[in-house]
């Protein structure tokens, strides 16, 4: 009997060991991962092309005629996008203009 105990407690023993080494060398590679694709995502990063610049605003297109932009800003009213008082607003620039 004490030899079996014996060698139960040498394959715990060497059981315990091989786990703590395996876990340790585990994390030292996980480590490294981590670090190398860091890296790898700075990289990446700096070779990225920069993001396209913002669009410029396109400059407004000729007004129609005061009568035509009179006649959509009052479809808009019957259709009920606008209310009276954007109507209103609307109204009074197109015909300050």
């Amino acid at each position: 009997m004490p030899g079996l105990l014996r060698g139960i407690a040498r394959t715990a023993v060497v059981a315990g060991t091989a786990s703590a080494v395996g876990g340790r060398v585990r994390h030292r590679q996980d480590q490294r991962w981590a670090a190398q694709e860091a890296q790898e995502y700075q990289q990446q990063q700096a070779q990225a092309p920069p993001p396209p610049p913002a669009p410029v605003a396109a400059p407004a297109a000729p007004a129609g005629s005061t009568i035509d932009q009179l006649k959509e800003l009052g479809e808009l009213k019957e259709q009920g996008v606008l209310t009276e008082e954007e109507f209103a607003a609307q109204k009074a620039k197109i015909l300050a203009a």
